[in-house]
């Protein structure tokens, strides 16, 4: 049975895009689309178009603090400085833009509730090191973790599981979840000896009564497809097995594969097949298929096509 995947496509999406020639501009996107249109022959049946629309504020507070919100919206209209300590400018209407990626998160989290589409993909989402006062590593808003807050506070669901598959550690949502045992997060990610930024240990498994509901997976530069999922075989199918999620969000930053030019790992799409052919499947036997990936890092824009088009096609049980 083919399943209906909500994409977010739009152009209001691609305003997401910091100025030449900082890495994560809007012709990662356009890759994508351009590859996934070549498959529309095929995943006709499957994919649905979602038009993007903006977050509320109030949204945006269940995760990030107000005087951080403001501080993105004057520094958005400046249109100057940075809004970290050097990876992420700001750049005219930054604040807008990250209002879109934050608000096609969530309008695909609601459509999956609504069971209008079964699962969702954003691909400019996915925008993990942002935390609560800050941004951080090309990533103003969290919209994983607003969409994370959005699930247990407004939707009242007992468990959400957070897959992260970038290279980079997902810090702002391991962090910012890692006392609450209602978040199951697994993160596989290149060492953080090694690499941006610097964080995700395999002895941090959450505090206090959330202990045992968190797992990094490092992997040293040079893995590829076989050490994944060697690693993915020992240790996060026993973490996967003890989760009872109500919802699935996966991660699935492309900046893994061979040739990125931020990251050391060497894997192919192989990867984010297996992975979301994976959790496609756990989300069918757990919670009624509702699983929402997000697109996450990646700086070789045909890697990111690749990677991405393998996501929704596994999705759509097409892979």
């Amino acid at each position: 049975m083919n399943c209906k995947v909500g994409v977010a496509w739009g152009e209001e999406l691609l305003d997401y895009s910091f100025p030449f020639p900082h890495p994560f501009r809007r012709d990662r996107a356009i890759e994508f689309y351009q590859e996934l249109s070549n498959f529309a022959e095929d995943l006709a049946e499957s994919i649905i178009a979602v038009k993007p629309e903006q977050a509320s504020v109030e949204e945006v507070l269940l995760f990030h603090e107000a005087g951080y919100v403001d501080f993105v919206r004057r520094r958005s209209e400046e249109g100057r400085g940075y809004l970290d300590y050097g990876d992420t400018p700001a750049f005219k209407g930054c604040y807008e833009a990250s209002l879109y990626v934050v608000g096609a998160t969530l309008k695909l989290v609601k459509l999956i509730l609504a069971g209008e589409i079964d699962h969702g993909f954003n691909p400019v989402g996915g925008l993990h090191h942002a935390k609560k006062g800050s941004a951080a590593g090309f990533c103003i808003f969290n919209d994983a973790a607003i969409a994370i807050e959005y699930l247990l506070k407004r939707v009242g669901l007992p468990e959400v599981l957070y897959v992260d598959i970038d290279a980079h550690h997902g810090d702002g949502v391991f962090y910012g979840f890692y006392g609450d045992g209602r978040v199951k997060i697994l993160d596989v990610h290149q060492d953080g000896r090694t690499l941006y930024p610097g964080t995700g240990f395999p002895h941090e498994r959450g505090a206090g009564n959330a202990v045992g509901t968190k797992l990094n997976i490092t992997l040293l530069p040079g893995s590829g497809v076989e050490e994944f999922k060697e690693a993915w075989r020992e240790m996060a199918e026993e973490f996967l097995a003890g989760s009872k999620p109500d919802f699935i969000i996966l991660q699935a930053g492309a900046d893994g594969l061979a040739g990125d030019p931020l990251t050391g790992l060497n894997y192919t799409e192989e990867v984010h097949s297996f992975v979301a052919s994976r959790l496609h499947e756990l989300a069918h036997e757990r919670c009624r298929g509702k699983i929402l990936a997000l697109g996450g890092g990646g700086y070789n824009v045909l890697n990111v096509a690749r990677a991405w088009t393998a996501v929704v096609k596994a999705l759509a049980n097409r892979s």
